[in-house]
């Protein structure tokens, strides 16, 4: 009994420890989240103290910013609004200005239209006074004439007829004196385009410069280290050298003859001299230019002495000195001036003419070559251009113009130094192009003119420098005909290659024919 009641008792107590123990437990916890719920609120308080304040700063730093960006743009719109102003003010200042110029040439018309009627009304009472007047002379004529206005035209009439009597006969004879002298002009013409039907032969001439060197060691020498040597040379003259496998030969290569020539009198005379470096280059150079220049002057001169022909300008000589190193398919175009003079003068001798002008016109109808690789344009039409600012005659400069029927020949000169020309140029001989090329061209000029509908026939003449070509009438119109020429020259200047320019010249005639029977 007593160890059930001390079994009881010690459970009793086991369990009263435990309900003190976790009493005094939570007590304890409580208190301790007492004070952490303590700590948590402060630390809460001062979050929200720093957050409040940081965002006072926040807007303090926002108002700021706002106050400056609004006086920025309070600056910025009161500028514009100035400038704005301004611009109002000046718009305004030119609009006044424009009303008073407005205003005063209203204030001028007005006092013009103010003259105008008054002078309109002044020229019409002195019209009804010049009516008058004129009535009372012709009533004063009638009665002085003893002729009424009807009777006195029929007598001014009568005595018209009898002085156009008189007049048609002496027009009748000047009509006939006008004839004659025509009559010849064309006979003449005929005689020049008969002679232009003609073709020489004439040698060529080779246009290839080549220097000769003593031994193949100076090409080396003229290279130079490095090429500065060769490189000097072409600078300075312009002209390419060609440097090859040829024994003791070194070719000079340029469109412009006249610097050829210079590059190639310089180069012998630096061979001759034997002292080849860039500063010699350019002293040898500098002496060939003038050497040539003088040569030039002098074969010019010569050229006029030779042709008979004084008072040439100097310019014009120098452009005909030029001419000596200048070819035209291998044919040397001074020579080929200077013959040209010689047979124009003979045929315009033969044909009871001046000689002299026709060989003026001749010695320099081909002045444009010396000038077609400098500037633009066909040896024709610079040689017009050159002639007319050296004050030639206008006989002259129309012989040039129309030496190669670019337009029509209406001197006599001009057809003279058409036919001189053309015997010099010796179709197809003189030139280095030969007769089967020759052939071969024309028949292709011919073929590609012959190739367009309604074409039936066409003709290659002036050694290609024109082709004609007749048409069929019933095929071709008359408004078709300018179309068809210039799609005949587009595909002439497609397929051929040829030297200046070719005429096209479109002919449609229409035939009737019927029989009386």
């Amino acid at each position: 009994m007593d160890l059930w009641l001390a079994i009881v008792i010690a459970v009793a107590t086991l369990i009263i420890g435990t309900v003190v123990g976790v009493f005094v437990g939570i007590t304890y916890r409580k208190k301790v989240a007492e004070n952490e719920i303590g700590s948590a609120e402060q630390e809460a308080k001062r979050i929200i103290a720093d957050a409040m304040k940081a965002g006072e700063a926040k807007k303090k730093e926002a108002i700021i910013e706002g106050k400056d960006e609004l006086h920025r743009l309070r600056n910025e719109s009161e500028k514009e609004l100035n400038d704005r102003r301004k611009e109002v003010q000046r718009q305004e200042r030119r609009i006044q200005q424009k009303e008073e110029t407005l205003d005063k040439k209203l204030d001028n018309l007005e006092k013009k239209e103010e003259n105008v009627a008054k002078k309109q009304k002044e020229a019409e009472a002195k019209l009804e006074e010049i009516e008058t007047v004129k009535k009372s002379q012709f009533e004063m004529l009638e009665r002085i004439s003893g002729y009424s206005a009807d009777q006195a035209k029929a007598y001014l009439l009568e005595q018209l007829d009898s002085e156009l009597a008189r007049e048609k006969s002496v027009k009748i004879m000047d009509y006939e004196q006008q004839l004659k002298d025509e009559s010849d002009k064309k006979a003449r013409n005929i005689i020049s385009l008969a002679i232009q039907r003609l073709a020489a032969d004439h040698v060529t001439e080779a246009t290839v410069s080549v220097v000769a060197l003593p031994n193949d060691e100076m090409k080396g020498r003229i290279i130079g280290r490095e090429g500065r040597n060769i490189r000097a040379i072409e600078t300075l003259t312009g002209c390419d050298l060609i440097i090859d496998d040829t024994p003791e030969a070194i070719t000079l290569s340029c469109f412009e003859p006249v610097r050829r020539e210079i590059a190639r009198v310089s180069l012998e005379k630096l061979i001759s001299d034997g002292r080849i470096h860039p500063a010699r280059i350019e002293e040898m150079v500098d002496k060939a230019r003038r050497e040539v220049e003088a040569t030039i002057k002098s074969a010019g001169e010569h050229a006029v002495i030779d042709a008979g022909v004084g008072n040439v300008h100097p310019e014009l000589v120098k452009l005909l000195g030029r001419l000596r190193y200048r070819t035209s398919y291998g044919q040397n175009v001074l020579n080929h001036s200077l013959e040209v003079s010689y047979i124009a003068g003979m045929m315009a001798s033969e044909l009871g003419m001046d000689p002299t002008i026709a060989r003026r016109a001749v010695l320099l109808h081909d002045i444009g070559k010396a000038l077609d690789h400098e500037m633009d344009g066909s040896h024709i039409e610079l040689g017009v251009e050159v002639a007319r600012k050296y004050k030639e005659s206008d006989a002259v400069i129309h012989a040039i113009h129309a030496h190669h029927g670019d337009i029509e020949a209406k001197t006599i000169v001009a057809c003279l130094v058409q036919a001189a020309d053309a015997i010099s140029a010796a179709r197809p001989g003189a030139r280095r192009e030969n007769l089967e090329n020759y052939i071969k061209r024309l028949e292709k000029l011919e073929s590609v003119a012959s190739s367009f509908e309604g074409v039936d026939s066409s003709f290659a003449i002036q050694a290609g420098r024109e082709v004609r070509i007749m048409v069929k009438p019933e095929v071709v119109g008359d408004d078709r005909m300018a179309v068809l020429a210039r799609e005949i020259c587009q595909k002439i200047e497609q397929e051929l290659e040829y030297p200046g320019h070719i005429k096209v010249h479109i002919i449609r005639e229409s035939r009737a024919i019927d029989f009386a029977k």
